[in-house]
């Protein structure tokens, strides 16, 4: 029997997790580190904590599940994305990584509006001109750390930092490489009028290989450190959105997955970018060859949903523990007693700003349309649609360009099926979900990495991995009900505008 391991490396802690090959869970492993948060907006991370959490992960996971090492067939990646790590010419990080949370190149951001309108950057690298990028990121350490610049021999993000100090090899690949918002995605490659505008030298920049390259085989110094053999094929990989979207089984055009965690997305897979005329929606290079990953992302999904069970829900949240079961299963049960529509409530889920489809941080949340004779379910029911009726913005933008009639789904909010079933019914799509509903990242990775060392014959081989255990198709009069609903939440938003402005003194 031969295995692949594969790293999760997020903004906690990396996630080690072992897969036969026949995509069966072996076991898995978590070594948590810490992110330093300053000045407002700064985030970093250290990298020899990236290192050690696989140096301790690789060990225990081998120990813990009793293989012999030399049956792993290939190691591989899912990592945080939109980082910036600084490395010289040996390959030793010159600085903490700015990580993807950082907003400090604001300055760097507006330089580049200074010489090509936000339309025409959309159009080339598939995403706004933002501070988050790595791109942006490195602008910012040559303007305000030029002894670092001058140093950098290649900038890194997580996964690739891991496959250097593995195999030796500086590298990344599409899907991370597209973070870098540098990338031309005609071409997969560096875009040279971006990268000129940038004023960054080219050279910083890593070679683009395929996610399902092997950078190398695993260094003498790697295993001895790892416990991994000598020679053990190191795989690309992705970043961690887009290993969700393999994981997810979104592989071929058409096929979408929605992840529901603290924030949500919808992502497909094309076989070329969307561009969305008003750039609501961003494009991502695929994991697998010559693909696209569509996507929107909004930013309080889950977060709405333990809000109100925080904030509102205390009772049920006294009473679940008594009970010894979720409260969300309690508030659930509430959900369920109220109709389509809430009765006449609509939420407004922006409790953090928002990302996609509005890109406006001035919003705020909302309860609109309370009246005496609505009931506490009516609340409770109207924070599921308002998240689901915003993501469905999302899934429309998507429709104008592929045939989406089903969607599986992922990630914590995905458990409940009474807010599954608000899905199938404000999308008018069939939604699935798989038994495993947290491990979208290192199924992406492992099957990524068995492809590269032909372990896996293809993208194909996914259905080995998921198995469906719960399918909730649309009601056709619950679907006309939210017709009239999703056109006044979409009135509500557009209505409270001057409001937003207001609030944030503007």
């Amino acid at each position: 029997m031969k295995y692949v391991i594969a790293h999760d490396l997020g903004t906690s802690g990396n996630k080690a997790t072992l897969f036969s090959e026949e995509g069966r869970l072996i076991g898995s492993t978590v070594y948590s580190y810490g992110c330093h948060y300053f000045n407002d907006n700064w985030a970093e991370q250290d990298p020899d904590d990236w290192w050690k959490s696989i140096c301790d992960t690789t060990k225990g996971l081998i120990a813990k599940t009793g293989i012999d090492k030399r049956d792993i067939a290939a190691v591989s990646f899912s990592g945080q994305m939109m980082g910036c790590l600084c490395v010289d010419k040996a390959g030793n990080p010159l600085r903490p990584s700015i990580i993807w949370a950082d907003q400090r190149a604001q300055a760097q951001q507006n330089a580049i509006d200074e010489h090509i309108s936000l339309s025409d950057y959309y159009h080339i690298v598939g995403h706004r001109n933002a501070a988050s990028y790595g791109l942006q990121k490195l602008m910012w350490v040559r303007d305000n750390e030029p002894d670092i610049y001058k140093n950098t021999y290649k900038t890194l993000n997580a996964k690739d930092y891991i496959v250097l100090k593995l195999t030796g090899k500086f590298c990344t690949e599409p899907s991370d490489a597209s973070s870098n918002a540098c990338v031309d995605l005609k071409t997969f490659s560096w875009s040279e009028k971006i990268v000129d505008i940038s004023g960054i030298d080219p050279d910083k920049l890593p070679e683009i290989v395929p996610s399902t390259s092997v950078a190398g085989g695993v260094t003498r110094e790697a295993a001895e450190a790892t416990g991994l053999a000598v020679g053990t094929p190191v795989v690309m990989g992705g970043g961690d959105g887009v290993c969700a979207n393999v994981g997810a089984g979104s592989v071929r055009p058409g096929q979408t997955f929605s992840c529901m965690g603290s924030s949500a997305w919808i992502a497909t897979t094309s076989d070329k970018p969307v561009f969305d005329e008003q750039m609501r929606t961003v494009t991502w290079a695929h994991i697998v060859p010559g693909m696209y990953s569509p996507n929107g992302t909004m930013q309080a999904a889950g977060l709405s949903y333990s809000w109100l069970k925080n904030q509102i829900c205390k009772y049920e949240s006294a009473e679940a523990e008594k009970l010894g079961v979720s409260a969300y299963d309690l508030i659930n049960q509430e959900i369920a007693e109220s109709p389509v529509g809430a009765n006449g409530v609509i939420f407004l889920p922006y409790m953090l700003g928002e990302r996609a489809p509005r890109w406006n941080p001035d919003a705020k949340g909302a309860f609109i349309g309370l009246k005496m004779e609505n009931e506490r379910r009516d609340v409770l029911r109207s924070v599921l649609e308002g998240v689901t009726m915003n993501l469905g913005i999302i899934l429309e933008i998507l429709r104008q360009h592929l045939t989406i009639d089903e969607i599986l789904v992922i990630g914590g909010g995905a458990k409940g099926a009474v807010w599954r079933q608000i899905m199938a019914d404000v999308y008018n799509a069939r939604i699935k979900a798989p038994s495993m509903l947290e491990e979208a990242n290192s199924i992406g990775a492992a099957l990524t990495g068995g492809v590269g060392v032909g372990l896996f014959k293809s993208f194909d081989d996914i259905d080995r991995f998921l198995d469906i255990t719960a399918v909730h198709e649309p009601n056709p009069e619950a679907v006309k009900a939210y017709g009239p609903v999703k056109e006044l939440f979409e009135l509500c938003y557009e209505s409270l505008l001057p409001v937003y402005r207001r609030m944030a003194g503007k």
